[in-house]
């Protein structure tokens, strides 16, 4: 095979849409003012690019009551929402009270959380079912009297897994506790209306979504009070201080509408090649063993585990020709905690193999990607 490898790790991170750099391109240059500088003419037009960004983000995702702090990034976001409400929660109460979570989160939620047991909380990471799925009967169970927070991500960013948030807010609501969701996997591949879902906090990012890399935000409920992570400045209502990266938000706001706009196109081309992958791959290699649920499933997302290989061998043979992953782009190499958590053994994760598809993938990269790995799987098993 010539040329660089197919593409498909779209869930690592995507390139940015043609409209998006459109959008963003003058606020390089020709609209270069700081929106906190209301005094001069640049300022008032970026701050109101920027209050415009926030009103389609909002008309987007169905959330005229909510709010948006403006961050780096999804990681920002979901540190901002964990660490800042149960640091102000800690605060009026005078005591740590009881956090919950899923053992299969990104570690930019894992981590926050169990950084907050070395100050004094307790943290519960509830083990899902083998299909990645978590329950409303284990939540319950999970509940202590002093529970204040569950965090459970939409949709999982390794397996794609589409958690059951609806029935996960009826138990939280049933005990008055506030849930927080990482949706950056979520946004543009799945219909939204944050007002019907009543989410307290979530958070998106940009780069998953074609959009830039280095911007995302918290979108919380007015009543929800947090406490900053850094000083420095009043902007996003004290929260986030900093000039704003007008040209990002912007771009941010531009990807946002994009995938609303095109939404179901989108999900019914991503399933179709998806399932195009999954069914030619299960006919020529058939114990291939599917990890997390099909049906519960982002449409773009392929998590396959290959027994009889050793995965780095089978990484190495497919680096050449294919760009997928065994797991979270932040994982540094080690074995997926989400994959082990669903009850993979360490040799079983690292054999496993995360296609995630883009926008413009079609059916000839299916049929090419399959015959790659037939064959190298064939060679591999034959040693």
């Amino acid at each position: 095979m010539q040329g660089s490898p197919l593409e498909f790790d779209f869930q690592a991170t995507t390139p940015c849409a043609e409209e998006v750099l459109d959008a963003m391109e003058p606020y390089w240059k020709d609209h270069w003012g700081n929106p906190s500088s209301r005094q001069s003419r640049g300022g008032v037009r970026a701050s109101a690019a920027v209050e415009l960004a926030r009103e389609q983000i909002s008309s987007c995702l169905g959330m005229d009551s909510f709010r948006i702090a403006f961050t780096s990034g999804a990681t920002e976001a979901n540190n901002l929402a964990l660490l800042g409400y149960a640091r102000e929660y800690c605060a009026k109460q005078g005591q740590p009270g009881h956090l919950i979570t899923v053992a299969t989160e990104h570690h930019a939620v894992l981590d926050p959380l169990r950084q907050l047991t070395k100050e004094g909380f307790a943290l519960t990471e509830i083990t899902p079912n083998s299909d990645g799925l978590l329950t409303k009967e284990m939540l319950i169970k999970a509940f202590r009297k002093e529970t204040f927070l569950v965090s459970v991500m939409l949709a999982n960013n390794e397996i794609g897994v589409i958690q059951p948030i609806k029935l996960i807010v009826e138990a939280c609501r049933s005990r008055g506790i506030k849930l927080h969701t990482d949706a950056s996997q979520a946004i543009g591949y799945l219909p939204f209306n944050l007002e019907d879902l009543d989410i307290d906090l979530m958070s998106i990012s940009g780069h998953k979504i074609y959009g830039p890399k280095g911007i995302g935000c918290l979108i919380y409920k007015p009543e929800i009070s947090l406490m900053p992570l850094q000083w420095g400045g009043g902007q996003e209502e004290s929260l986030r201080p900093g000039t704003l990266p007008v040209p990002l938000v912007v771009g941010l706001a531009k990807a946002v509408e994009i995938a609303y706009r095109d939404l179901s196109l989108n999900q019914e081309k991503l399933a179709f090649l998806r399932n195009k992958l999954w069914q030619g791959l299960k006919i020529r290699i058939p114990d291939l063993v599917l990890n997390g649920s099909l049906n519960n499933r982002l449409p773009h997302n392929l998590n396959i585990t290959v027994p009889g290989v050793k995965g780095h061998h089978l990484h190495a043979e497919l680096r050449p020709f294919i760009s997928c992953s065994s797991g979270s782009a932040c994982s540094n190499g080690e074995p997926s905690h989400v994959l082990l958590a669903l009850g993979r053994s360490k040799s079983e994760a690292s054999a496993s193999l995360r296609f995630s598809i883009g926008r413009d993938s079609n059916s000839s990269e299916i049929d090419r990607v399959i015959q790659i790995l037939v064959k190298i799987v064939d060679r591999l098993r034959a040693y």
